[in-house]
């Protein structure tokens, strides 16, 4: 029996769809040029939308002034470059006091505000929509659900309603926006599980690109959200789903493989449901090379002594940074713990040694994460009370937002960055430090169970949770002559440079155009099939 011409495109499509390492030549240079010029060849025309629920510019009132932030957050770290290249729409909730105030009659601005290359769509929501869909569920539930980070998910049955009807509502601004019935949408993380699915039964020629910025848990953990068949089906409505790691790949598949009836096929690790395939794809996300936020900083001995100056710190001080949010994660308080056990064992870097954590408040309506705000406070004054005297301070807590260009200059003042989450699907931090230390100086201290670590060996890696194996490796850290810091940083430099945001979204896009590609010549296939069927005359 003959398979169908659809049997044999999806045929062709499987076999042909390898990792972007074998199907792109190492020495393309990832550019925003190199992204310009894969639309044009490979897309040509394509429609390109941006899902997430963050909005890459937040507008303020500050007084009657109107004041623009850029949230601290991986996802806009990673998109909004990408977005400046591809010159299309990005769909997000709309939360700041002043963003009704910035947008035209259609919820529509250009953006960036100083030179516009890209439109920015606002969402509205409701409070209560929001407490449901975003604090709730997505916060409550999936995130702590999908990190295995030991706090317990929250499943209550208003926020997963909640959740529905937000992600309807982003489905349904989609499809107003496109122009086009068949757009190349890209779909962010794990506030839409449910989008792929609701824009695939309004827009079927659409090509859905999905990824998925935190970790996938394996079937046993996943097993306990009481809508697992829902989510999983709803992310099955991708053209493409994508991970940071082959692990959460294969977790995904095992939870489908459990979850839901279908057919997996491991070796070209794809799925088919309802006719409808998937491809399940690792895409280690990275950042902008070189980074926007290196343009106007000082040199690195200025950063040095004007961070320094600002913390009341000598020149000679050597610096340990943390950035991120405050979220439980991020293994804040344990990196403290470590710091403290540090100076216990090694007096002799008390007043020789200072430690700055930037932690942005985060989520601040959940219990869960005002109880983490207090252990943090506490911990840093319990340390700077045991270690500190006058005029030198161990640990300096910033709990506040840092605009980019602040936290880049943290990073190029540093003598040690440590980022020791407890679970994190990449972490663009680690990155961030890397590409600003043109002077190859610095140590990266890494969590093992940061996705970032399959990509930068060359830190020197950590379990965030061995308080003691933590403390041992910041001496170490401390300690490191300086050609084994170039030799690692130099290494780690290159690996950021040559994969970076660019190279990762244009992975997804050379995915999306093959697809494409498929799609019609099995579109010609089929018709042409139809044509040549013999004719009757009743």
């Amino acid at each position: 029996m003959r398979a169908s011409p659809i049997h044999r495109m999806k045929s062709i499509i499987s076999s042909e769809f390898q990792p972007m390492p074998e199907s792109v030549p190492v020495q393309v240079a990832w550019t925003p040029a190199t992204l310009r010029a894969l639309l044009d060849k490979e897309l040509p025309g394509a429609e390109v939308i941006v899902v997430s629920n963050r909005e890459p510019y937040i507008h303020n009132f500050k007084g009657e002034r109107i004041n623009v932030q850029t949230p601290a957050s991986g996802v806009v770290t990673a998109l909004e470059p990408v977005m400046r290249a591809c010159r299309g729409t990005w769909i997000a909730h709309g939360h700041g006091s002043a963003d009704r105030h910035t947008v035209d009659e259609h919820d529509r601005l250009r953006v960036p505000p100083r030179a516009p290359t890209y439109t920015l769509r606002r969402v509205w929501l409701t409070e209560e929509e929001q407490d449901g869909y975003y604090y709730g569920f997505a916060n409550e539930g999936l995130w702590p659900l999908c990190h295995v980070a030991f706090v317990r998910p929250t499943f209550r049955e208003s926020d997963w309603a909640s959740y529905v009807r937000v992600n309807q509502r982003f489905a349904d601004a989609i499809v107003e926006e496109a122009v086009t019935d068949s757009p190349v949408v890209l779909i962010q993380d794990y506030h839409f599980a449910l989008l792929p699915r609701m824009v695939r039964e309004k827009l079927p020629k659409a090509t859905l690109v999905t990824f998925w910025h935190i970790p996938w848990p394996n079937p046993e953990a996943f097993g306990v959200c009481p809508w697992r068949e829902e989510i999983i089906d709803g992310l099955l409505g991708s053209t493409i789903l994508g991970f940071h790691t082959r692990f959460h790949c294969n977790n995904f598949l095992d939870g489908v493989d459990r979850f839901i009836e279908s057919r997996i096929d491991r070796e070209t690790s794809s799925v088919v449901l309802g006719g409808e395939e998937t491809l399940v794809r690792s895409y280690p996300i990275s950042i902008e090379w070189p980074p926007a936020q290196l343009i106007d900083q000082a040199p690195i001995a200025v950063c040095r002594s004007r961070v320094r100056a600002g913390l009341g710190l000598a020149d000679d001080i050597h610096l340990g940074v943390g950035v991120e949010r405050l979220d439980y994660t991020k293994g804040i308080p344990d990196r403290l713990r470590a710091i403290n056990t540090f100076f216990d064992q090694h007096p002799e870097w008390v007043g020789r040694f200072a430690f700055v954590q930037a932690a942005a408040p985060s989520r601040s309506k959940l219990p869960d994460y005002d109880r983490l705000q207090a252990e943090v406070v506490a911990l840093a004054e319990s340390i700077n009370a045991r270690h500190g005297r006058e005029g030198y301070q161990p640990v300096h807590l910033q709990l506040r937002h840092h605009e980019p260009d602040e936290v880049f200059e943290l990073l190029r003042a540093a003598d040690v960055c440590v980022v020791s989450s407890l679970h994190d699907g990449m972490n663009l931090v680690a990155k961030e430090f890397v590409a600003a230390r043109e002077d190859e100086h610095g140590v990266l201290i890494l969590s093992s169970f940061a996705g970032a670590s399959r990509d930068l060996p060359e830190a020197l890696i950590i379990n965030p949770f061995d308080e003691q194996g933590t403390s041992d490796t910041l001496h170490r850290a401390l300690l490191i002559p300086e050609e084994e810091q170039r030799e690692r940083m130099h290494i780690m430099r290159d690996q950021v440079r040559d994969r970076n945001v660019y190279r990762w979204v244009g992975q997804m896009l050379l995915d999306a155009a093959r697809v494409r590609s498929h799609q019609r010549i099995g579109d010609i296939s089929e018709q042409n099939a139809e044509d040549n069927q013999p004719r009757y005359r009743s």
